[in-house]
C-alpha cells in the first residue's frame, strides 16, 4: 500500500469538495486474506489476496450517489469524484439521507480496549497447510471415517472512515479460522458433519487435533440417519444453529423493514416478543470479538443496548436514514461497504442464557428431535410464518435415540419465540452468543 488510508480519505473528501459536493464520506479498506485447502490428503487449493478498495458517498441537499474503486491514483480519484457529483445531480431526491450531525460524531474510542487485531506475524502459507493436515490426520484417524476437507485461513483489514461534517477514524482487526469437513458411508448412505473455530488472536485457536476428531465425531453420529414420524413434538434447536432464531427476530427489528412496514414485528414496539425473564442484548465493545466497533458505519459512537428487554421490544436497529423516516434517532447501527450507502445491522449479540444444560433439556423433552443442522428457508418476511429443512436426532422418553434427516420444521416465529427454552451452553467466544434453544409444539413433517 503506498498511500495510508487517512490520506486516501482526505484525498477522496478534497476531490468530492473539487467537484461541487455539498458533503461527502470516503471510506478507505485494505486487506490481506490467505486461505489454503487440504482434499484427499493433497493441498488442493492456495489463495492470496491483497488489496485497497476506496469508496466515496455525495450528497445534495436529499440527493446522493456512490462510487467505488481499487485504483487510488490521484487521476482516478479526481475521476470517481466528478463521476458522483454528476450521479448525485441526476438521483431521486431522498428528504432522509445525509450526514450525522457534527455535534454527535464520535470523537473519543479506546481501540486498546476493543484488543481487534493481533500483533503476532502473519502466518505463512505453509503453517496454514500444516494446520490443515494437522486437523485432517485427527479426523482421519476415528475409524469410519472416508474422507476429510480441511481449510486454514488468516486475514486482516484495516478501515479509515471520513466525511465532511469532522469525523475521521479508523481501525484494524484480524482472523485466523481451522475447518475440517469429514464424510462417512458412501452413495446415499453417505453423511457428513464439519467442526471449526475462528478467533481474531491465533494464539486463541484450538488445536487443531481436537477440532478434526470433534468433526468426525459429528459425521459418524450421523451414519444410518432416517426420516422421523410425522406430527406436532418440541424441538430442540442445538446451540450451532440456535442463533438463527435470534437472526430471524434482529431481521424482523431491522429499521429498513420497519420503515418498509414489511416485518412481522412492526406492530410490537413495547409488546412481549420473547418469555419473560430474557433479554437480547448488544455490545459492540466486547474484546477480541470480530464484529466489536468503536464507531459505527456514519462515524457515530456505539453503545451497548438492550433490544428486548425482560421479553418486552424495546426499540429497533437503525442508521440515521431509517432513524429520520421513523421520527427517531439513530442507534448507531450503520453498517457499509465502499460502494454503497450506510444500511441497518447489528454487532455482537447475547440472548440471556437458561439454568439448564442442553442434557437436561433433552431429558426434560420427552420425545421430539433435536436439530443439528438446517438447509433451505422459506421464512415469511410480514407475517413470520417459518418453515426450514432439518437434520439432526430423535430423541424418545428424554434419550437420543437415532439420527434422522429429510424433515421440515414449520410454525411461526411470533409463536415460537414466545415458548422458547434456552440452556445455559452458548460459547463465550463467538460474536453471536446464543445457546440451545427448546421451543415446543413445533409441526415435523418426515416420513
Amino acid at each position: 500500500m503506498t498511500a495510508s488510508l487517512p490520506d486516501l480519505t482526505a484525498r477522496l473528501l478534497d476531490a468530492a469538495r473539487k467537484a461541487g459536493a455539498e458533503a461527502a464520506d470516503a471510506l478507505a479498506i485494505h486487506g490481506t486474506s490467505t486461505t489454503i485447502d487440504v482434499r484427499r490428503g493433497a493441498l488442493e487449493q492456495a489463495e492470496r489476496a491483497e488489496g485497497t478498495e476506496i469508496g466515496l458517498r455525495v450528497l445534495f441537499g436529499g440527493k446522493q450517489a456512490c462510487v467505488s474503486s481499487s485504483d487510488i491514483s490521484d487521476r482516478t480519484i479526481a475521476a470517481l469524484a466528478e463521476r458522483a457529483v454528476a450521479m448525485a445531480r441526476e438521483a431521486p431526491n431522498d428528504p432522509y439521507a445525509g450526514l450525522a450531525d457534527p455535534d454527535a460524531i464520535a470523537r473519543d474510542w479506546n481501540l486498546a480496549a476493543l484488543d481487534l487485531a493481533d500483533p503476532a506475524p502473519e502466518p505463512d502459507a505453509a503453517t496454514l497447510e500444516s494446520d490443515c493436515r494437522a486437523v485432517e490426520a485427527a479426523a482421519l484417524a476415528a475409524h469410519g471415517i472416508t474422507q476429510v476437507e480441511a481449510s486454514a485461513g488468516y486475514s486482516a483489514r484495516a478501515m479509515h472512515l471520513a466525511a465532511s461534517n469532522g469525523f475521521s477514524g479508523g481501525y484494524a482487526r484480524t482472523s485466523r479460522s481451522l475447518s475440517a469437513v469429514a464424510f462417512t458411508g458412501e452413495g446415499t448412505g453417505m453423511e457428513r458433519d464439519w467442526a471449526g473455530e475462528s478467533r481474531t488472536y491465533q494464539s486463541d485457536l484450538p488445536d487443531a487435533a481436537g477440532i478434526g476428531a470433534l468433526a468426525a465425531e459429528r459425521a459418524l453420529s450421523r451414519a444410518g440417519a432416517v426420516k422421523p414420524v410425522t406430527g406436532t413434538y418440541p424441538v430442540l434447536f442445538d446451540e450451532r444453529i440456535a442463533s438463527s432464531l435470534i437472526g430471524h427476530l434482529l431481521s424482523a427489528v431491522n429499521g429498513a423493514a420497519i420503515a418498509r412496514g414489511a416485518s412481522w414485528l412492526r406492530d410490537a414496539l413495547g409488546q412481549q416478543v420473547l418469555p419473560t425473564g430474557l433479554s437480547v442484548i448488544e455490545d459492540p465493545h466486547r474484546p477480541r470479538i470480530g464484529a466489536s466497533r468503536p464507531f459505527d458505519g456514519e462515524g457515530l459512537p456505539t453503545r451497548r443496548r438492550a433490544i428486548v428487554e425482560d421479553g418486552i421490544l424495546t426499540g429497533w436497529t437503525l442508521d440515521l436514514a431509517t432513524g429520520r423516516k421513523l421520527g427517531l434517532p439513530s442507534t448507531a447501527n450503520a453498517a457499509r461497504g465502499t460502494s454503497a450507502p450506510p444500511s441497518p445491522s447489528t454487532s455482537n449479540i447475547d440472548l440471556t442464557p437458561g439454568t439448564r444444560t442442553r442434557d437436561d433439556l433433552i431429558r426434560d423433552m420427552g420425545t421430539g428431535l433435536l436439530v443439528t443442522s438446517m438447509i433451505g428457508s422459506t421464512i415469511n418476511p410480514t407475517t413470520g410464518d417459518y418453515s426450514r429443512g432439518a437434520a439432526g436426532f430423535w430423541v424418545q422418553n428424554g434419550v437420543i435415540s437415532h439420527p434422522v434427516n429429510e424433515c421440515t420444521i414449520a410454525g411461526n416465529l411470533r409463536d415460537m419465540l414466545l415458548r422458547l427454552i434456552p440452556a445455559n451452553d452458548a460459547r463465550a467466544h463467538l460474536s453471536t452468543r446464543v445457546p440451545s434453544c427448546l421451543i415446543d409444539g413445533l409441526t415435523l413433517a418426515g416420513a
